[in-house]
C-alpha cells in the first residue's frame, strides 16, 4: 500500500487510523507491517465493505472531511471497497541496523547463512555489494546492466540486501551502509 506523506504523519501522530482502497482482492493482511518513509505501519484489520457502510467518522479517521469526499475520491477507481485499520508501529528497524559499524562474529555467521540462502542459484551478494561500494548513487539500470540483469530483478536483489541493513537507497541509486562496509571488511580479512 502506498500512502501520501501527510497521511502518514497523521497515522504517526495517532490522528488517522483508517485507509480505504478499491481492489479486486485484499492486497494486505492483518498483521502486515508496511515500511514507509516515516516508519512502520501495521495493519490491524482488513474488511470488505459496501459504500453505504462508510460513515463520516470513518472518513475523518482516513483524513477526509466526510463520507462524501471519500466516496468521490474512490469513485475514480474500480473494484471492491476495503476498509483498512492501521497504526504506527515505530521506526523502520533497518535504519538502526544499517548504522551499525561493527559486526560480531555471531552476527557475521548469521549474515553469511542468510546470504547463502539467497544464493542457491548462484553467487551474487558479494559482487553486488562491492559494485555498489565502488559506484554509489548510480542508477539501478546501469548497475543491473553490469551484471546483464533486468533492472527490476536487480532491484529485488538490492532490497534483500537492504532488509539486512547492508545497503541504503538514495534519491538516485544506492550506497553501502556502515553495516555493509563492516560486512565486506570482514570478508576481505578472510582472503
Amino acid at each position: 500500500m502506498l500512502f501520501y506523506e501527510d497521511f502518514l504523519k497523521g497515522v504517526k501522530a495517532g490522528k488517522l487510523s483508517l485507509a480505504f482502497r478499491r481492489w479486486n482482492r485484499a492486497r494486505v493482511k492483518v498483521g502486515s507491517r508496511l515500511r514507509t518513509q516515516l516508519g512502520v505501519v501495521e495493519v490491524l484489520d482488513v474488511a470488505e465493505i459496501k459504500d453505504a457502510d462508510v460513515t463520516d467518522r470513518d472518513a475523518k479517521a482516513a483524513g477526509y472531511t466526510g463520507k462524501e469526499q471519500l466516496l468521490e475520491e474512490l469513485s475514480k477507481r474500480e473494484g471492491q471497497l476495503f476498509r483498512v485499520e492501521l497504526k504506527y508501529s515505530g521506526q523502520d528497524e533497518r535504519i538502526s541496523l544499517r548504522s551499525q559499524a561493527t559486526i560480531s562474529a555471531a552476527e557475521l555467521e548469521q549474515l553469511k547463512a542468510k546470504l547463502a540462502g539467497y544464493e542457491r542459484k548462484g553467487a551474487w551478494t558479494r559482487e553486488t555489494l562491492e559494485l555498489i561500494a565502488k559506484r554509489p548513487a548510480t542508477l539501478a539500470a546501469k548497475l543491473a546492466k553490469s551484471f546483464g540483469l533486468e533492472t527490476q530483478f536487480f532491484k529485488r536483489r538490492v532490497r534483500q540486501l537492504k532488509d539486512l541493513g547492508l545497503t541504503e537507497s538514495l534519491e538516485v541509486g544506492y550506497r553501502i551502509s556502515p553495516r555493509g562496509k563492516a560486512y565486506l571488511k570482514s570478508l576481505n580479512k578472510g582472503k
